[in-house]
């Protein structure tokens, strides 16, 4: 990848400083990259492209593709800053209108601080253990009440004990259990330490065991896996509305 990303960690929120040339051949590894950087669950991500050369415009769908992603998980702002010349020509195509620009990392910053989307999370470290999954329950129940969403209590208590009994069952590693609510939706999410991708198993009604993730796919608004540094992050929503 000639494209090199410098991350840095600033109060809960990440900063990518991205520099080289951007061309076809650099999207994939960069959209990897930056996906894995939002496996971090951060509160925001900022993009400073000031050292950023495009040389082919059709490669800043990378941004769109990332922005889309972390508008369904982690449900977090992606923000694009300080462009040079033609990269803010290219952004004002249509194409990328929808992408939130700034001229500098510092507007960027000020822009965020003022952001009332960002609310609390609730996150627990889990032992790959029979009685994790109780627990997952307990953690989804009680940030669902903590968040006045007594509604989501069943479904947010299912999700979280199959994603967590996934790891037990299949990961064999620690986990850390994860749930953040944004404006429209209630985010849980549990990371393990093992890059193998979750797999979909359709069952008969009579298997005892195998039906965890078409479980999550049936109760959950959307859901998704990313690999992240050591492991993996399943995720799933839930609408708050």
């Amino acid at each position: 990848m000639s494209v090199e990303a410098r991350v840095t960690a600033e109060h809960g929120r990440l900063l990518v400083g991205l520099s080289g040339g951007l061309g076809l051949p650099d999207v994939a590894p960069l959209r990897q990259r930056l996906l894995k950087c939002l496996a971090e669950q951060p509160d925001a991500m900022m993009l400073d492209i000031s050292a950023l050369k495009v040389q082919e415009p059709l490669a800043l769908a990378v941004f769109s593709t990332v922005a889309r992603q972390a508008a369904r998980w982690p449900g977090i702002p992606v923000v694009l800053c300080a462009p040079r010349w033609e990269a803010r020509h290219a952004l004002t195509l249509a194409a990328y209108r929808r992408l939130p620009l700034t001229d500098s990392v510092d507007e960027a910053r000020a822009m965020l601080a003022d952001d009332r989307r960002m609310l609390p999370t609730i996150s627990d470290e889990l032992l790959p253990i029979k009685g994790a999954a109780r627990q997952a329950r307990n953690v989804a129940t009680d940030a669902c009440l903590r968040w006045d969403l007594p509604d989501l209590v069943a479904p947010a208590s299912l999700i979280a004990s199959e994603l967590v009994s996934n790891v037990v069952d299949h990961a064999h590693t620690m986990m850390t259990l994860r749930m953040s609510v944004r404006r429209r939706y209630l985010h849980i999410a549990v990371r393990d330490g093992s890059s193998e991708p979750p797999e979909l198993r359709p069952t008969t009604p009579s298997a005892s065991s195998g039906r965890g993730l078409m479980l999550v796919k049936a109760s959950a608004h959307s859901w998704g896996w990313l690999p992240c540094e050591g492991g993996k992050v399943v995720w799933a929503s839930l609408s708050t509305r």
